[in-house]
């Protein structure tokens, strides 16, 4: 989630246990068996790792060293990568996607028209698809979330949006629903080892908050989605505040919708689902719903506006809003229609990230609610996974039917850290039981058996089973080979001391109450730092079928002079914030675990933008019992790249033969420095001032080797 829509309200009011205090009395326990049993006793009594790799196997290969010094951090309006490297702008926002748009130039003026044809603004999550097998590190289609829009930016030619707290006019607004959502465009490596896209390309195309799309899964059909639009509750329009992602075995984009509730208005009382979370009361983000009238079509700007005002839900858009928070599947081959997968649940999902895949076991997706003392989450699919459902790259099969297999049905969980460092995921089904005593569906005020109502009151859920509050989820990925899940949990300025009390959202006074989540919450084993302005990083390796898991931290972040940096990080690897993630495998059990940052104000912000970072794993010793990095190897973590200033560093992929590295550059102040190229140096730093524009960056050696390497 970028900073600059960040909802800094509490949803989540429930009492349950907050991982920062599951997280500090799992550090003291720690600590004394190492201290008192040693390291071997630990690891029988159910630890793993413990500062190891968790992969400390006779058979395992040496680790892959990281061939380039860690850079210094930057404060400049340039991308900084280490010598050796060259860094390439690539589609920024505003690169028209078909021969009828317009060319882009520093003043051009968008129209809703132009918009829909060109690349949406402020990238965010990414994924290739390769056209064929041979080809994929040369010719690909590059899946492309547009997370949000900077409305001076947008509207720089005219000085600024219209009346942004007044009436908005008609095609302003279309304009912006158009520059939010999915880019699907064709990307080719030309002969000098550039890049470029392709004009005209058959696979180019947008989804917007506008794009008609189908509901599936456990809501779809059910009353709750019952509008003017979609009588029967199986359709919806447009995927919004799209920021992480994911992808599929059979070769499908998933798309994230996270902080989609500020688009929406609620002037009268709110669903308590609506309430949980933060869905505002007065007016939505940019004022969309405020250009209904005359001048829309089928109710196009009315929608945000969900106050009730029809004798029934099929008269009025009461429950819009109900149709957003899923995670969105999408087809990047063909011109097929999006589908919500509902099963995976509704919240503000920051990305949906594949577990290992392994022939004849059920597929698994990890979920993170992205605000503050919000869950983890987990998908398992009802079916097992079978090989011959993944087409050969570029073949046009019916991807999104494979879909409706493994995502339509299936268990949700929520996870529950404990502070022995096991964990348990927690079911969200009607007949579970809480800790209460009574099913959920009973929990929840719904009928026995509805798992609709279940998936709508998701947050809800999860309160009442008990899961633990985070410091905001934000970004997974997954060692396919050990099955180890890294997770970022990006900051928490909400977290209290330990032994302190809670405090509640909506007025609330118990999380067991409808609507109400935690606005602060005390410290707990794995989130065990109060206002954790830096955040960390976990993981966890799933045990045998018995729903339990173990965790620890990974690493903290903090600045180098900080006195509780617990990780021991120096100037040339501190960092706060940590955002986006991937682990990136590399054959034989190895790999390189890559991070991103999205940081303001601290001490880190003051030394250096938002940056890369990577290290390997199973490179790093045995830690000291706080986190797997500290101060004894803390120099395997290393700075990889800087952005320019003011923006966020988020999304990441590589070629398969990964000689070439994409990450996107979100919200920049001023950059890139040619402010009419569509490609150019993204190294140069810009002289004077610029239109900013959102874009992503290809970076490779400049022998031709694999980055990082």
């Amino acid at each position: 989630m970028s900073r600059e829509v960040e909802d800094h309200r509490l949803h989540n009011t429930s009492a349950n246990t907050p991982f920062d205090e599951i997280v500090a009395r799992h550090l003291s326990r720690r600590q004394i068996l190492q201290g008192g049993l040693g390291l071997a006793a630990f690891s029988m009594m159910g630890g793993f790792g413990l500062g190891s790799s968790g992969l400390a196997l006779a058979e395992e290969k040496t680790p892959l060293s990281l061939a380039f010094e860690a850079i210094q951090g930057s404060r400049t309006d340039a991308v900084v990568v280490p010598t050796g490297y060259r860094a390439q702008v690539l589609i920024p926002w505003g690169t028209p996607l078909t021969a009828e748009a317009s060319a882009w130039h520093s003043d051009l003026a968008m129209t809703p028209a132009q918009q829909a044809a060109s690349v949406g603004m402020h990238h965010d999550g990414m994924h290739a698809f390769a056209l064929d097998a041979d080809s994929g590190s040369r010719r690909f289609l590059l899946a492309l979330n547009n997370e949000y829009i900077d409305q001076d930016a947008l509207w720089a030619p005219q000085g600024g949006p219209t009346h942004p707290d007044g009436l908005r006019p008609a095609n302003e607004v279309r304009t912006e629903i158009n520059a939010h959502g999915v880019t699907i465009v064709e990307i080719e490596r030309q002969p000098d080892g550039s890049w470029s896209h392709v004009v005209d390309s058959r696979y180019n195309r947008r989804f917007t908050t506008a794009t008609p799309m189908m509901l599936s899964g456990p809501v779809a059909g059910s009353d709750y989605v019952v509008t003017a639009y979609s009588q029967d509750g199986t359709q919806t329009r447009g995927t919004n505040n799209n920021c992480a992602n994911g992808y599929t075995p059979w070769g499908t984009y998933l798309t994230c919708e996270e902080n989609w509730p500020e688009v929406f208005v609620n002037t009268g009382e709110r669903y308590a689902d609506d309430a949980r979370l933060g869905m505002p009361t007065d007016r939505g983000r940019y004022g969309w719903e405020t250009a209904a009238g005359e001048d829309e079509q089928s109710s196009e700007f009315s929608r945000f506006d969900v106050t009730p005002r029809g004798e029934r839900a099929s008269d009025d858009y009461r429950n819009e809003a109900r149709t957003f928070g899923y995670v969105v599947e999408i087809d990047p081959y063909t011109q097929s229609q999006a589908i919500k997968r509902t099963a995976l649940g509704r919240f503000r999902h920051e990305g949906c990230w594949p577990g290992p895949v392994r022939e004849g076991e059920p597929l698994v997706f990890y979920t993170g609610h992205d605000s503050r003392n919000e869950y983890i989450y987990k998908f398992v699919s009802a079916a097992n996974w079978d090989p011959a459902d993944a087409p050969s790259p570029g073949n046009e099969a019916d991807r999104l039917a494979i879909g409706n297999k493994y995502l339509d049905e299936g268990t949700l969980y929520a996870a529950r850290f404990d502070e022995d460092g096991s964990g348990e995921w927690l079911p969200l089904t009607p007949d579970a039981r809480t800790p209460a005593g009574k099913t959920l569906a009973e929990s929840l005020g719904l009928e026995a058996g509805d798992l609709a109502g279940v998936i709508i009151h998701t947050c809800d859920a999860a309160d009442r089973m008990g899961a633990t509050p985070m410091d905001r989820p934000e970004w997974s990925s997954v060692d396919p080979v050990s099955g180890e899940v890294y997770f970022t949990l990006t900051n928490n300025s909400k977290r209290t001391a330990e032994g302190s009390e809670a405090t509640y959202t909506n007025e609330g006074s118990a999380i067991d109450e409808a609507g109400v989540g935690y606005a602060t919450a005390p410290t707990n084993a794995a989130n065990p730092r109060a206002d954790n302005g830096n955040g960390h990083i976990i993981r966890w390796r799933e045990r045998n079928d018995d729903g339990r898991f173990d965790w620890e931290i990974f690493v903290f972040g903090s600045d180098a002079e900080d006195k509780a940096n617990r990780s021991g990080l120096t100037a040339s690897n501190q960092f706060a914030s940590p955002d986006g993630l991937w682990y990136d495998e590399r054959g034989d059990g190895r790999g390189i675990l890559w991070f991103q940052t999205d940081n303001s104000d601290n001490a880190v912000a003051e030394y250096t933008n938002d940056q890369l970072l990577a290290v390997v794993p199973a490179s790093l010793k045995a830690g000291n019992g706080g986190a797997v990095i500290d101060d004894g190897n803390q120099d395997q973590l290393k700075r990889f790249a800087v952005g320019p200033n003011d923006c966020e560093v988020t999304g990441i992929f590589a070629t398969p033969d990964r000689t070439a590295l994409f990450i996107n550059i979100q919200h920049p102040g001023n950059w890139p420095a040619d402010g009419d190229a569509l490609t150019q140096d993204a190294t140069l730093p810009t002289s004077g001032t610029v239109r900013p524009r959102a874009s992503t960056v290809v970076i490779w050696k400049e022998d031709g080797g694999q980055v990082g390497v």
